[in-house]
């Protein structure tokens, strides 16, 4: 259940950041910050889509959903972009489930409210085409890193785009969730964890995994995380400075 937070500053995400101030003073007062719990789901696909949420802290991913009820990851949304836009700007349909990976907090503004923003202030409509391309290369990528690259490259790859997200060396992303956001069996998770730690790259707490060695995951990721890093700041260069 998203519930009402307490006030913060709504510029702890990079593009709400990003703006200039006259544009974010636009915006303001039609923002509200709410807590996104673990495991929220805020839509089902087909639902109807009100809000657009600028995350802070929090990751947020979208599942497709398959009739005989498999699902998987095809998108994630953390504090350098947002959802409940981009997929909405005719249908108003959701695509598939956005379900809170990890705790936060986020900026929510009516999808009217954000529709009018991009219409009445050019800077605004920019910006958010610039992450709309941004995401779809974001998406081209994951296609081919789980088309081509090894699950130990793909896991390294989730863990630091995780950590770059929400800035702290403790994800609390259990097994089972790096399981449902890879598309793999959870015993398969379990055993590259178990290795991961041996080799000293992180350690392991019940709900949870601590990065020790930065450099060394980095090392093991497959080229996917940095081009998509490279993709980001090159399309939104005015959030690179945040990173």
């Amino acid at each position: 259940m998203v519930s009402s937070a307490s006030k913060t500053d709504h510029r702890k995400n990079w593009l709400l950041a990003a703006l200039e101030p006259e544009d974010l003073a636009y915006l303001e007062p039609h923002l509200e910050i709410v807590r996104l719990p673990k495991g929220a789901i805020l839509y089902e696909a087909g639902d109807t889509i009100h809000s657009t949420y600028f995350p802070h802290d929090t990751f947020v991913t979208l599942l497709n959903i398959m009739e005989e009820g498999q699902f998987v990851e095809v998108a994630s949304f953390g504090r350098e972009g947002l959802f409940g836009l981009i997929s909405a700007i005719v249908s108003r349909e959701a695509f598939g489930r956005y379900k809170v990976q990890v705790p936060g907090t986020a900026s929510r503004i009516a999808i009217d409210r954000m529709q009018e923003a991009m219409q009445a202030r050019p800077k605004i409509r920019r910006l958010i085409l610039g992450y709309s391309e941004a995401l779809l290369a974001q998406t081209f990528q994951a296609v081919s890193c789980n088309a081509f690259h090894t699950v130990e490259a793909r896991c390294c790859n989730w863990v630091m785009s995780t950590q770059d997200r929400i800035d702290t060396d403790l994800l609390p992303l259990t097994h089972a969730d790096l399981a449902e956001l890879m598309g793999v069996q959870r015993s398969t998770i379990s055993t590259l964890l178990r290795t991961f730690q041996v080799q000293g790259l992180i350690t392991q707490q019940r709900g949870g995994i601590i990065i020790a060695d930065r450099p060394g995951l980095e090392e093991m990721t497959c080229e996917c995380y940095g081009k998509i890093r490279r993709t980001f700041a090159r399309l939104l260069p005015m959030t690179s400075s945040q990173d």
